[in-house]
């Protein structure tokens, strides 16, 4: 369970800064506000 949160924590994280490289800044942040909360190292949301 572990490792499909760290990979969708870094899938998230990726995007979000694909979506801010994409002048879509307010999507961006809250993807890579997510993807931390989601990951092993944040608050993860399932635990």
């Amino acid at each position: 369970m572990e490792l499909l949160l760290w990979i969708l924590a870094v899938v998230l994280v990726v995007s979000g800064i694909v979506s801010l490289a994409r002048r879509q800044i307010l999507w961006g942040i809250v993807l890579i506000v997510i993807g931390l909360l989601v990951g092993p190292g944040g608050v993860s949301i399932f635990s």
